[in-house]
């Protein structure tokens, strides 16, 4: 096990990264006036923590390499495709929504309202999350990968295929002028209402069992996926827009009833109606 000071020597530098980061894109938000591009950075972010790590790092070759791979894989893919759907469709409107009625309601500028509501904390969870793919790299022992690193490895690779197959669904059902309005409960989302959050989860704790193997300091980074689900769960996703959708798309509170939120899982068969 590496010792105390090594460890608090990379996970601080990473730390600093993490803010100088957050700062300069909260500084180009404001050129730009519109911050949507930040979720972009939430994958990108994610795996430039593995990247920071493999360069400080001393521990097993072949657990930082696949740690690094899998994390780049995951990230570019998710980040740049972020990045996509915000040059594509413009800004987000929850962005916009929130940073105008603070703005309007509180008398804040624009850079302070962007800077308290959507940059400040930001880095310390992103940090957090990333504890697998940091914590993951430092030791040196075991050497090879065992039996739950691989299973990891395989759970990662499948969460990677299914938000991917997820998104492509999603893209292609929006294509369609025809279903403007209408929900997407076919495919992956017949099943669960948030697929791309659980492609992430199977991700997250997939990279936290690669870590794991490593005893106790990468069993610790289980604080990330879990704080990654707290997050899907009851503030960030799902809750932040369902019950806006719930009154906005007709149909959207049957699919609510019939659907998993997260797990995938047959959905309910609506009950009979009553003569």
């Amino acid at each position: 096990m590496p010792a105390v000071q090594e460890i608090a020597t990379i996970l601080g530098i990473n730390l600093g990264i993490c803010i100088a980061s957050f700062v300069i894109l909260w500084a180009i938000g404001c050129a730009l006036k519109d911050v949507t591009f930040v979720d972009a950075w939430w994958a990108l972010g994610l795996a430039f923590m593995a990247v920071t790590t493999f360069f400080q790092a001393d521990g097993a070759d072949a657990r930082m390499q696949l740690l690094l791979a899998l994390a780049c894989v995951w990230g570019l893919r998710l980040g740049l495709y972020i990045l996509w759907r915000w040059r594509s469709h413009g800004p987000d409107r929850r962005y916009v929504k929130m940073l105008s009625r603070a703005q309007e309601t509180k008398g804040w500028s624009f850079p302070v309202a962007s800077w308290r509501l959507v940059f400040m904390f930001q880095a310390p969870i992103l940090w957090v999350v990333s504890m697998p793919v940091q914590l993951g790299q430092l030791s040196a022992t075991p050497a090879a990968i065992g039996t739950l690193g691989w299973i990891g490895a395989g759970l990662v690779v499948f969460g990677i295929l299914f938000e991917s197959l997820a998104d492509f669904q999603l893209v292609r059902f929006k294509a369609n002028k025809a279903n403007e309005g209408k929900v997407l409960d076919a495919g992956l989302w017949r099943y669960t209402r948030h697929p791309n959050y659980f492609g992430d989860l199977c991700v997250w704790f997939g990279l936290w069992a690669i870590a794991a193997e490593t005893g106790l300091i990468g069993v610790a980074s289980i604080v990330g996926p879990l704080l990654l689900l707290l997050m899907f769960v009851k503030y960030s996703g799902g809750p932040s827009y369902e019950k806006r959708l719930t009154y906005q798309r007709p149909g959207y509170a049957e699919y609510i009833a019939r659907t998993s939120s997260l797990i995938p899982w047959p959905p309910k068969k609506a009950a009979p109606e009553v003569v």
